[in-house]
């Protein structure tokens, strides 16, 4: 079985632009940055550790675990040198096992070739110590393993995540273009709010914003709300101390944040699906839900932040013009939100002009592809 308690490199990764927010949650936590990636970050630790991290990272999509680093020049040499690593003590025999990776290998000219082979030698190796094989597949929801192959450098892992990270579990009611909640962790981490102050976010389509920002003020744990992660199925995990880690982050977290946290959305079904989310994610009695437009929301005396995610095509999908929604926009910054941060989070920058206010921080933050902006206005 694997030992959960000897040290390695672990490789956390995260979309483009979340990097900083990452290595904040991680020296927070009290770990030693190691090495810094466009995408991601390596520390040293355990499998424990491993555990720790899925539970409690806001901003990483994938913690992975080196099980060893080589010279490989071709796919046989690759196979070689897989077939040496004990995979029988990470991998039940009976069990199942997907193969993700990352390839950029001159010899390489059919990926799927070098992941059929690395995974070929992974269950051979199995069945000549076990007499038995595991399956294998694309699924995501067992014993996960990814390997790092740039020309003849290469390194193999266990994704102890699984499934990416920000697939936190509360999701279950979608409406038009969810934002991914790393990137709302992202966006509110990037911000100036404070766990005490107010949280605005009118137009909230699914509720994403408020959700991420009701886990933060509780304190409590972002993985807690999903049953399965890549490492439970590691040979060597401890049920007894998972539940005892998530026992404690559970007993960490606080019942009532001092601040208000007020989402809008003149959309019924968004407003339905936001309600949806946030009783799955169990935090819907922290928030404020409110179906109206958002020059009509509430913002309350004191301290806090008016987050804006509005749409930054050209025009809607009925081809109203969005120039006037954005300057609505900064219209509503100046005459309602005096005292506040006000913030912006688009991909058009070109709409950016109509809100007609200063930005006093601009950071760069992806939403999937697309190369996005998250404008910050000190409203005095």
């Amino acid at each position: 079985m694997a030992d959960f308690t000897q040290s390695s490199t672990i490789s956390i990764t995260c979309p483009k632009g979340m990097v900083p927010f990452l290595k904040t949650e991680l020296v927070l936590l009290g770990f030693i940055i190691r090495n810094t990636r466009l995408a991601g970050v390596e520390i040293e630790g355990t499998l424990e550790d491993c555990m720790f991290l899925n539970l409690t990272l806001r901003t990483a999509h994938r913690v992975h675990y080196q099980l060893k680093e080589f010279k490989a020049k071709n796919a046989e040499e690759l196979s070689e040198e897989l077939k040496t690593i004990p995979w029988e003590e990470y991998i039940d025999k009976h069990g199942y096992v997907s193969l993700t990776s990352f390839i950029k290998n001159s010899t390489i000219t059919n990926t799927q070739f070098a992941n059929l082979s690395a995974k070929d030698a992974i269950v051979d190796r199995i069945r000549s110590r076990k007499g038995a094989r595991p399956d294998s597949g694309p699924k995501l929801n067992q014993t996960v393993v990814f390997l790092f192959w740039k020309d003849d450098e290469a390194a193999i892992y266990l994704d102890t995540s699984g499934e990416s990270l920000n697939r936190r579990g509360y999701r279950k009611a979608y409406h038009s273009a969810p934002m991914q909640e790393t990137l709302a962790a992202a966006i509110i981490l990037a911000g100036k709010w404070e766990a005490d102050w107010h949280f605005v976010n009118p137009m909230c389509g699914s509720g994403t914003l408020a959700i991420e920002v009701a886990l933060m003020a509780t304190q409590k744990a972002p993985g807690l709300l999903r049953p399965n992660f890549g490492i439970k199925h590691i040979l060597g995990f401890d049920e007894e101390a998972w539940k005892k880690l998530r026992s404690e982050l559970k007993q960490a977290s606080i019942k009532e944040p001092k601040g208000r946290i007020i989402a809008t959305d003149h959309d019924v079904k968004a407003i339905q699906a936001a309600k949806r989310n946030a009783q799955t994610a169990g935090v819907d009695h922290l928030i404020e839900f409110k179906l109206c437009d958002f020059k009509d929301t509430e913002i309350p005396y004191g301290d806090g932040v008016v987050v804006f995610n509005p749409p930054y095509g050209e025009r809607l999908d009925g081809g109203t013009d969005l120039s006037p929604l954005y300057k609505s926009i900064g219209d509503f910054f100046k005459q309602d939100c005096s005292g506040k941060w006000g913030y912006v989070f688009t991909g058009n920058m070109e709409l950016t002009k109509k809100v007609g206010l200063r930005t006093s921080q601009r950071v760069e933050l992806y939403n999937s592809t697309i190369e996005c902006r998250l404008l910050e206005y000190e409203l005095y």
